[in-house]
This record gives C-alpha cells, structure tokens and sequence, in this order.
C-alpha cells in the first residue's frame, strides 16, 4: 500500500469533511487529494528522485506528503533551523530533486547543482492547476519519507521509512473515519519530526480536520485550541511544560480540549502530575516511539495515567513515569549484553520488531537476520509489562564498573522543591573512570551557591526570605537529597547550576552539549 492510499480512502468516504486548515473555508478531503493529485503531476515533471522541503508546518506539508507518495518521490523534510554548514551538508544528500522552502527558510549557497529550489508559493499555485496524475507511484516497499534524526550524541542519519511500514503503524493504531466530524487535530510539531508525520496521517485515516501551527508558542497554541475548538493534539515534553505555566500564569482554558498526547523525551512525574491536576477533563496519553520504527511502539493510556496518579501504592504510582505497554502489532523485548532477553526489573536494551518497524537509514539496514531493531535506548519491563526508559545507551554511566542511570538520579532530584530541572551526566574521572555531574535549574526564587555555566558563583535572589529559606539548594544540599534516597554510588561528585538546559526544537536534550561545556572544569 501507499501513503496515498489513506488519503484516498478518506475523500472517498468523507470527501465534504474538511480537512485542513478552518472549521469555515478549510481544505475537504475531496479537495486535498486533488490538489495533492495535481501536487504529483507538479512533482512528476521536475528531475530528481526526492521532495525536500525546507519549512514550519503549512499546506505544504500534507501536499507535498501525499504529492510525493502519488508521484513516486520521497518526501524528506529538513530543520530550517539548522546551521547553514550543517543544513548544506543535509541538503546534497538529499539531491537530486526539488526543494520546496518557506519565509522563514534561509536557503544556504550554493546549493548542490541537482537540486532546484522553488517558494512555498509555487508549490501551492501548483497544486490548484490540473497538471494530471501520473501513471505511477510509489509501490509498497518504495521509500515514503526520509526524516535525519536529532543527532543528539553524533551526526544526523536519515531514516529510510518505507510506504508498508507507515501504512501499517496507522492502519494498526488508528480506526478508520472513527473521528466525529467536529473533532480537530493541531499539529505543533515540525514536519521533519516523526510526530508530525504520524499526526497527519492518522488523522486523514480517522477523517479528523486538522489545523497546524507554523511554531511552537504555548501563548499561541492556547488561542489556536481556542478559536478552532481542537479537541487533540500532540507535544513533546518541553512544549506540554510550557502549556502548563502558561495556563497557570494566565488564568486561561482550554475547554475544548479531551486528548493530549505526548512523547519524544522524558516526561518527570511531577510535571505530568501537575498537568493532570489542572487539565481533570483531558485524556492524557504517553507515547513511546522512534523515527526509525514509524511513531510510537509502547502507550500508557488515559486510564492508567488517572489510575496511577490517585493511587497510593507507591508501586503503581512509579508506572506514571512509564510509558506503557507495547502496541499489539510490535513485538519488544529487553535484552542484555550477550543478546539475550532478561527477567522482569532487570534493565537492558530495548529491542523491537514488526511490520511497522523500519530500522533503516540510507544504504545501512539496522534489523538483524530475524527482524528485530536494536533501538539503543535502555530501558526495563516491570512484572506487569510497563516499559521503563533510563536514558540512551550512550547515557548510561559507568562508575567504578557500576552502570548508573542519569534518569534515576535525575527524577530523585527533580522531587527537591528548589528543582527545575536537571540533567545528570558522567564525564572522565581518573579514579572512577566516570563521575556523575548533575546540573540543575533552579525553581524560579530558590537560591544556591555553586558553580555556574562560566564557572562564576551562581547567584540567584529570592524576594520572599521564608521562601527561600524552605526551597533552598546548594550542592552538599542536593548531594544529600540524592545520598538519602539511593546508594552513595549514585551521588553526584559535582553540582553545577545553569539558567537553562539546551534542547532542540523537538525537547531532546542535548547532553553531549553539557558533556563539551563542563569537561575539564570541577
């Protein structure tokens, strides 16, 4: 099957629904695949294998998603965002073919010779003049997309996503035109991010209108959940923190709002606690997945988020910092160091197989002879089945031949009233091999004395000294928080104080950065 194919299907079966952009005046299916139609023919009549696109989310997105599948092309995405060495590097891996970029795209020169470069604004007059299908498209095992991940501890690679793979994560999670017609989706999440991607297409299989957000602006998100009445939508963790405070700082509400859905990092449990707390009537779902497996693989639903927050077991409280069990159409596993799948609460690596699974980037198949993805992300099952992550591989600390896991620290810290948030790294120690270095962001009006980013003390003043006084946090203080509540060994030898961590654009944090900035010093 093709990407294609759920469009299809969708005006076929709802073509006067509306499905892009305005409860009033918005794109119906009907119209979306005819000018994704006319989007192919467009495509079809330039050289080149791919259709990149260097932009936020627009009608682009969806036109050129679909328009490429119909045309045979790929659809590869890229971060606007990105340096222009880096961006430059991306691009000529991805020529021959078109790029498609938006206002705020700053195009680096030259480009490669094979790639031509087009406005936004061709593309959508394109799309309204009846340029004609092509004969063929892509077939089932043709790629659909082409996404780079986040290079968080390395240099993107760019995963290969195949038409049966995404078409069997959505056709394997999502109902067919299950959505009621007034439900809408807003899609915050850039298009070059596997979320967005998912978002589109499960919505178009559910028949669910769905609205986009350029960027991120938890301001603007509010009002655009608002004014169009959306009823679903997806964010990473940062973007659902900054919803929080922002509702809480402004007094506003999001009553249309019924299902939020979040994932692509780390979500502590207080932050979810107090987004349960202040959104009663949302159902809140925890979705665990990779580019390279087509989105999420494991889900902690709605019931389980409510069950576990009211409990007072603290063993089922724990599985609120879970994300769930895994999907019925993927397999998963966790395995040891010698490959072989461990018991319940033992930790390892975090394996997985299934139609939907690609593990594959340009010219590097990852799946092993019998299927299975060896995602690098560590993690354990708990005696119920609820998949725990700990952090990357790469994350994991090795003191003293003791693997250590920043997450365990990290949420033990995050429970300190003076605490943001923290990150927990290892770097050289000549005794150890590694020590364990938190660095921490300070709750705002919460004092410390300790090592700053420039290495200056970090001052910060609190205006109420009572305050202050019940949420301050200095290194041996913290030390101690950690020392009280696991084994000495996990106790950072360091503490230094930041006003704010770097994460990319998609809430990954960016730990070799803190690693590079903090190496040496101490």
């Amino acid at each position: 099957m093709n990407i294609a194919l759920l469009l299809e299907m969708a005006a076929d079966g709802a073509g006067d629904r509306v499905a892009l952009g305005s409860r009033s005046g918005g794109t119906s299916y009907a119209e979306l695949l005819r000018r994704a139609r006319n989007t192919a023919g467009w495509l079809a009549s330039h050289d080149g294998q791919r259709a990149a696109l260097l932009d936020g989310n627009s009608p682009a997105v969806p036109l050129l998603l679909f328009g490429a599948a119909l045309a045979g092309r790929a659809f590869a995405p890229v971060s606007y965002r990105l340096a222009e060495p880096q961006l430059r590097t991306l691009l000529s891996r991805l020529a021959p073919g078109v790029l498609i970029t938006g206002a705020n795209a700053a195009v680096p020169e030259p480009l490669p010779a094979d790639l031509t470069a087009w406005p936004r604004a061709e593309l959508l007059a394109a799309a309204d003049r009846e340029t004609g299908l092509p004969a063929s498209h892509g077939g089932p095992d043709d790629v659909a997309v082409l996404l780079f991940t986040s290079g968080t501890s390395g240099e993107p690679k760019a995963a290969v996503l195949r038409h049966r793979q995404l078409v069997s994560y959505v056709i394997g999670s999502v109902e067919f035109l299950a959505a009621d017609p007034g439900e809408a989706a807003l899609v915050s999440v850039p298009p070059y991010h596997i979320a967005g991607i998912s978002a589109i297409l499960s919505s178009v299989y559910a028949g669910r209108r769905i609205v986009q957000l350029e960027s991120f602006d938890a301001e603007r998100w509010v009002r655009v959940v608002n004014d169009e009445q959306i009823t679903h939508a997806m964010v990473v963790p940062t973007m659902l923190g900054r919803i929080v405070d922002y509702l809480i700082d402004s007094g506003d509400h999001v009553p249309s709002l019924r299902h939020l859905s979040y994932g692509g990092g780390r979500m502590p449990a207080p932050a979810i606690e107090k987004a349960l707390d202040l959104l009663p009537r949302v159902n809140f779902v925890n979705a665990y997945g990779l580019t390279e497996t087509s989105s999420t693989i494991a889900v902690l639903d709605s019931a389980d988020h409510r069950r576990f927050a009211a409990s007072d077991d603290p063993g089922e409280r724990q599985r609120l910092g879970s994300v769930g069990h895994p999907l019925p159409t993927v397999q998963l596993e966790i395995r040891g160091l010698d490959g072989a799948p461990v018991a319940p609460g033992v930790p390892g690596e975090v394996v997985v197989r299934g139609e939907q699974v690609a593990g594959e980037y340009l010219g590097d198949s990852r799946r092993d002879a019998d299927g299975w993805f060896a995602t690098h992300d560590a993690g354990y099952l708990d005696d119920a089945g609820y998949l725990f992550l700990t952090g990357r591989l790469d994350d994991v600390i090795v003191r003293g031949g003791e693997n250590l896991s920043p997450g365990e620290i990290e949420d033990v810290l995050l429970t300190h009233p003076a605490v943001r948030d923290v990150a927990v790294i290892g770097l050289p120690d000549a005794e150890w091999g590694e020590q364990v270095v938190a660095v921490v962001v300070l709750a705002d009006g919460a004092p410390a004395t300790g090592a700053s980013a420039d290495g200056a003390a970090a001052d910060f003043a609190a205006a109420d000294s009572a305050a202050a006084d019940s949420a301050a946090a200095d290194e041996p203080t913290l030390q101690q928080w950690v020392r009280d509540r696991l084994r000495s060994s996990r106790t950072p030898s360091r503490v230094e104080f930041v006003p704010a961590l770097p994460y990319n654009e998609t809430g990954k944090l960016l730990r070799r950065k803190l690693r590079d900035q903090f190496c040496g010093g101490g």
